[in-house]
């Protein structure tokens, strides 16, 4: 298969503002921040037995050649400073920044030879969230619009109820920008939990209600149905039905005790906190193994806040000269990486969860492999850094029933393209898919009202399905 080749970028992009849209104005129900809470939680019940998804995905794109693909015979324009390590798997190599890692390699899979062509941030997350490539063409500052659902939309789509009231998709903290429900529109965001779980006063804006106020919601609710079926006719964009359901599953969050208790970290013993690490993406991982326990089917986790030694935050893994020094960068975010991610795929075996717990982590595209030098915007100095590379990437897979403990496929002696067994973010999510019991071939009408498959290629990855 011929390598792929990337597609002229314009350079970084900078934080894009989220579009959020307000749901339904009931001050006087004492809900103000309603607008804010990007609840969308599912009706009815799903039996805890089913399958779960968390979805780690490393906004920026970070560099497989400082994590899981180190190239130290490479020319020096090429390696970087670090080391590679032994893990306990035979002959898998990682770096040493990561020596959590390294003790639980036997219960996750690594795979070093995906790629796809999409080069900025935008096209490059909907490709590795959806599977699908969204066909528009680039130009310069110019953000691609979602059009296609990503899997949690999917998910939500397909098996909309969570359990005991709880959300069947959620997003700690929040889902990623460039991504979203496509052409199934708003109904299918995910409850966005809107918050820093590492926060001490962490709390899930109005996850609950006294019992006074929601008597009173439900009569308000009650009467405001009644407004909604005159103006239903009159909406041509579905708007009043997305209502209606957010009204539905905000009420069952709010008056439900489940939800509560999965959110609550006030009551959980420190110790077990501890074990990820006390960072947001440490505590977004903790707080997301509590979801799937509880009964939540697909969790996407935002991971892109860290903060180095010095309490300075390092933001996401877009780690161009003109935004971090790269070995600075990974030396203060790797170790909060390192310890939330290994915690999690212990925490995942030792608690019975791997074989109904899959977990992904993975961003939109490696790292160039050639290192370039530039000032950096904060810094004011010439500094390292590596620009965007979807020609090569890497992956973590863990749980699932798969197995574990090997490494699927490589890169060229440089790392700059597949060098065996490449593969697709369409085949990682077909495996994904298939996991879930979702149809990748199940159609849906956009919003033309074409018919479109989930998947319009891929196939499940057969050294970790078997």
């Amino acid at each position: 298969m011929a390598a792929l080749k990337p597609l002229f970028c314009p350079g970084p992009l900078g934080r894009r503002n989220f579009l959020r849209a307000g749901l339904l104005g009931m001050s006087g129900l004492g809900l103000s921040a309603w607008s804010q809470l990007h609840a969308r939680a599912a009706e009815g019940v799903r039996q805890g037995t089913e399958t779960s998804c968390i979805f780690v995905y490393l906004h920026g794109g970070p560099s497989h050649l400082e994590t899981y693909d180190l190239k130290t015979e490479a020319p020096d324009e090429i390696r970087g400073p670090f080391k590679p390590i032994a893990t306990n798997v035979p002959g898998m190599e990682i770096c040493e920044l990561l020596p959590h890692h390294a003790r639980v390699a036997d219960k996750f899979t690594l795979i070093r030879s995906c790629s796809h062509d999409c080069v900025c941030h935008d096209d490059g997350a909907q490709i590795m969230l959806s599977g699908r490539r969204t066909p528009f063409v680039r130009q310069p500052g110019f953000t691609i619009p979602n059009q296609f659902p990503d899997a949690g939309a999917i998910y939500k789509r397909v098996r909309p109820n969570g359990r005991d009231g709880l959300p069947s998709y959620v997003a700690v903290p929040h889902r990623q920008e460039f991504a979203g429900p496509g052409y199934f529109g708003s109904k299918f965001e995910p409850f966005q939990v809107q918050a820093n779980p590492n926060s001490p006063t962490f709390q899930v804006p109005n996850i609950s209600l006294p019992a006074e106020r929601i008597e009173l919601m439900q009569n308000r609710l009650t009467l405001m149905r009644g407004f909604d079926r005159i103006r239903r006719e009159a909406d041509g964009r579905g708007q009043m039905e997305a209502m209606d359901s957010y009204q539905q599953e905000a009420v069952r969050l709010l008056t439900g005790d489940a939800a509560r208790s999965a959110f609550d970290l006030s009551r959980v013993d420190p110790r077990e906190r501890d074990r990820y690490g006390r960072s947001q993406f440490g505590q977004s991982l903790f707080l997301a193994r509590r979801l799937v326990e509880s009964g939540v089917g697909f969790v996407h986790v935002e991971g892109r806040e860290f903060e180095d030694a010095a309490g300075r935050t390092l933001g996401n893994w877009d780690d161009h000269a003109v935004n971090f020094h790269i070995f600075n960068a990974m030396q203060g975010r790797l170790p909060w990486f390192d310890q939330g991610v290994s915690a999690l795929v212990q925490d995942i075996y030792e608690r019975g969860l791997d074989k109904r717990v899959l977990l992904i982590v993975t961003g939109e595209f490696g790292r160039t492999p050639r290192i370039n030098s530039q000032v950096g915007t904060s810094s004011g100095v010439m500094q390292p850094g590596r620009d965007h590379w979807p020609s090569a990437m890497s992956i973590l897979v863990s749980g699932g029933g798969m197995r574990m403990g090997q490494v699927i496929g490589s890169t060229t002696s440089k790392g700059e393209t597949p060098k065996d067994r490449p593969l697709r973010p369409s085949d990682l999510m077909a495996t994904v898919y298939g996991f879930l019991g979702v149809d990748q071939h199940r159609e849906f009408l956009d919003h033309t009202g074409r018919p479109l498959p989930i998947l319009e290629n891929g196939e499940p990855i057969r050294e970790l399905v078997g």
